[in-house]
């Protein structure tokens, strides 16, 4: 008897843990970009915030050398290998404890030109609005909006 009672509570957790599923965050989504030459996937890490990496772009080859994009211009030389898609553009963002719209305290690095911006993300429903900014200067910067890609 003890064992089909074990048995019987050991399937119930076991259905109970495939069932139960964190629900997604209204950002956790891939995104294309504003000129919809690539695709981002948001997503929360286990330090519990929310990144984003480039899983697919429109030319992902180079033209000069038929192979995959390089991040070329990454200030850090042992860093110019690496691929473009697979690179983590957006880092360490955190719901805001006002609004759940925004998503502030990340950075964004901009792979064409090499640099890393402080940045925010407004959520407006099937667009997500992204702002790069000079973290010293919040006014110097610009929003670029992406489309729900999924």
């Amino acid at each position: 008897m003890n064992k089909n009672i074990v048995t019987i509570i050991t399937l119930m957790l076991f259905s109970i843990a495939t069932f139960a599923q964190r629900e997604k965050n209204q950002i956790e989504h891939t995104w294309y970009n504003q000129e919809k030459t690539s695709k981002i996937q948001v997503y929360l890490a286990k330090d519990g915030k929310y990144y984003g990496k480039i899983v697919w772009l429109d030319k992902p080859n180079d033209e000069k050398t038929g192979k995959p994009k390089l991040d070329k211009e990454n200030p850090d030389e042992k860093q110019q290998s690496t691929p473009v898609i697979g690179l983590l553009i957006l880092r360490g963002f955190s719901i805001d404890a006002e609004d759940k719209n925004l998503y502030t305290g990340g950075t964004v690095y901009d792979p064409k030109n090499g640099k890393t911006y402080c940045g925010k993300l407004t959520y407006k429903g099937a667009t997500l609005d992204l702002r790069g900014f000079i973290c010293s200067a919040s006014f110097l910067g610009r929003t670029s909006t992406w489309t729900l890609a999924e």
